[in-house]
């Protein structure tokens, strides 16, 4: 019983703390923000559904959050404005003093990441 409460609670904490993460991401172009939706939604799902709910019928990212929990879709658009957001972080950290490992390691993930996103589905299935 005691593993189950810490479970919950730890989920219910990193659901929050992925909520902040998630507006956070809305003023700041180049940090993701539906990422972060999911990954609370995931969270809620499994120790609040009351948040869960909350997360899914929101005006702003209610809708995308619901074809991610329905079918995996990424929207053309949220494709683009993650692609676009990679690549201006990405050209913010070529022009800094970065050490070149780091600017390897970012492209590397990055562009694991654009494959991933290009590779979901734009539209639910007919």
């Amino acid at each position: 019983m005691k593993a189950l409460f810490t479970r919950c609670f730890w989920l219910h904490v990193a659901g929050i703390l992925f909520v902040v993460l998630g507006f956070i991401g809305m003023a700041l172009p180049v940090m993701p923000t539906t990422v972060f939706f999911i990954l609370a939604l995931y969270c809620f799902t499994r120790s609040n559904p009351q948040l869960a709910n909350w997360l899914l019928t929101h005006p702003k990212f209610g809708p995308s959050l619901q074809l991610w929990q329905q079918h995996q879709i990424i929207p053309i658009k949220g494709k683009c404005l993650a692609g676009t957001g990679m690549l201006i972080g990405f050209a913010l950290l070529c022009f800094s003093s970065a050490p070149i490992w780091v600017i390897a390691l970012v492209a590397c993930i990055e562009i694991a990441v654009l494959y991933y996103i290009c590779t979901r589905p734009s539209a639910a299935p007919r």
